[in-house]
């Protein structure tokens, strides 16, 4: 399988939002094991998902996952709108197989509960910027994910590679920022391409392809090391082992060495951090994404307005 290029309109953009100083975040408790429902807002009148959500996302997890639109938790830099209801459904099923119950599987629920953000909040469209990129997902303070684009869903939800790129990858790209940022990973890390890091200009010519020779496993790991952390965790873990192992045949000798040198340092952070074997992981999310693909999840339809 080719792998699947974005420079033809838009590059792809994960941008990684700085802590809110002080950790002043809302003012909201972070105790995963009470099962509280600690954010949803009981003046408005309850939807079967409201339901559904807090016994799936609340009960077991203690996370609130915001569909309805808050301004105060959006970004307003951009231009932004409300995700659609029952968008919002199938992306909040996708992310419960496909995230929460996957880490449950490789780590145990403990882990989940302890590790997860306490907020997902979902918009409707990208987040565009004025350089040609946009952003699919931020990591916040380690309290909050927050996903975009969730109208766009039913364009890609029929395409594995498309529903892989936009939403699911973006979600363990963004979880990695957190994982790091309670527990940093090796600056050795860094050490590799060092020098191959080039912030904004990653979309820009030349950066925008050859990167593969260059040890990195997409354009926008030239950001800078953090972002590349994230970026060989979460194309290792939803990508197949022979996807992996084209991309390495295209990287060359050099690249593969570089990169195989960094997933190393990937790999050996989350068994040691985190007792999480990634090969593992990858196993079990190749068999979520079959049964996705497959029909053999249920995405919410009995909840649809």
């Amino acid at each position: 399988m080719k792998r699947k290029s974005f420079q033809h309109k838009w590059s792809v953009l994960f941008y990684l939002l700085l802590p809110i100083i002080g950790g002043g975040w809302m003012g909201v408790s972070c105790s995963e094991e009470s099962g509280q429902d600690i954010i949803l807002d009981r003046s408005r009148a309850k939807t079967p998902f409201d339901y559904w959500l807090d016994s799936n996302y609340v009960a077991p997890y203690n996370i609130a996952y915001l569909y309805r639109y808050e301004d105060k938790e959006s970004d307003m830099n951009y231009y932004t709108v409300p995700a659609d209801y029952n968008k919002a459904i199938m992306l909040a099923h996708l992310v419960k197989y496909l995230c929460l119950e996957a880490y449950d599987e490789c780590a145990g629920i403990g882990f989940t509960r302890r590790n997860f953000p306490k907020m997902i909040f979902t918009i409707g469209e990208w987040e565009y910027r004025n350089n040609g990129t946009f952003i699919l997902g931020t990591a916040e303070g380690g309290k909050k994910i927050l996903l975009t684009g969730v109208n766009e869903l039913d364009q890609h939800i029929d395409n594995p590679d498309e529903l892989n790129s936009y939403y699911l990858k973006t979600i363990h790209h963004e979880f990695t920022h957190i994982l790091n940022q309670t527990k940093e990973y090796t600056a050795s890390f860094q050490l590799i391409t060092g020098t191959g890091y080039v912030a904004d200009s990653w979309s820009n010519k030349p950066f925008d392809s050859g990167y593969l020779t260059r040890g990195f496993i997409s354009a926008y790991s030239q950001h800078s090391d953090t972002e590349d952390f994230a970026e060989m965790l979460s194309m290792y873990i939803v990508n197949s082992p022979q996807q992996w192992a084209q991309w390495m045949q295209e990287a060359g000798d050099e690249g593969q060495r570089l990169i195989n040198a960094k997933l190393d340092v990937v790999r050996a952070y989350m068994l040691t951090q985190w007792k999480i074997d990634i090969d593992q992981m990858r196993s079990c999310l190749q068999r979520r994404q079959a049964d996705v693909a497959a029909g053999r999840v249920a995405l919410g339809e009995e909840l649809f307005e």
